[in-house]
């Protein structure tokens, strides 16, 4: 069957965002651009692990290769909207590639279809993309992964911070973790560990 690459190079908005009630939320990330609206659904942790791998190919790109980094996110670009509705999952996120583009000085992001049961953020803390890579890009044609379906989008400094930002907002809007167990807390409490499972 043949894959579908979603490309947004650059996306008109890349954003994490969430449907559902704290403690029921599934999470999505979603572009925009050229009249077509993509979501993908994936779990918390892989959009906190997301927000962190950025932030270190960010601090990285500047250690390497000199890249400018923004002080922090403009009000031009702070982005607060719900998701674009309606929100049609176009498929569930197995794996999260980073790469940093050193010729356009932009950072690439992949969200590939799950196909292995199991759910990774692979391209380590930067990946150097060159016209050199493209070899090295050409063995791996034959690996699983290229039957599956997959998210690209390519962001500037400034859009990749303004989307860090965003995803830990995002992340941090659940339900509060409880201050003895760290575990989510529900409206109606929970059973706590460090109580022997009483309500607190």
């Amino acid at each position: 069957m043949t894959h579908q690459v979603h490309a947004f190079e650059p996306p008109e908005r890349f954003v994490a965002g969430t449907v559902g009630e704290p403690g029921d939320r599934t999470f999505f990330l979603q572009a925009r651009g050229g009249g077509r609206v993509i979501s993908v659904a994936l779990e918390k942790v892989q959009v906190s692990l997301l927000a962190e791998k950025l932030e270190e190919l960010l601090l990285e790109a500047n250690k390497r290769f000199g890249v400018s980094l923004p002080d922090g996110v403009l009000p031009a670009v702070h982005d607060n909207e719900p998701l674009d509705t309606p929100v049609d999952e176009e498929f569930r996120v197995g794996t999260l590639g980073l790469a940093f583009d050193v010729d356009t000085s932009t950072v690439v992001i992949e969200a590939i279809e799950a196909g292995e049961p199991e759910a990774d953020l692979s391209g380590g803390p930067l990946d150097d993309e060159t016209d050199e890579d493209d070899d090295d890009a050409d063995e791996d044609d034959d690996e699983p992964d290229d039957d599956l379906d997959r998210l690209r989008v390519r962001l500037t400094p400034e859009a990749t911070r303004a989307f860090i930002d965003r995803a830990r907002r995002v992340v941090a809007a659940g339900r509060p973790p409880c201050p003895l167990c760290g575990q989510p807390l529900d409206p109606a409490g929970h059973l706590c560990p460090r109580h022997n499972g009483y309500h607190r």
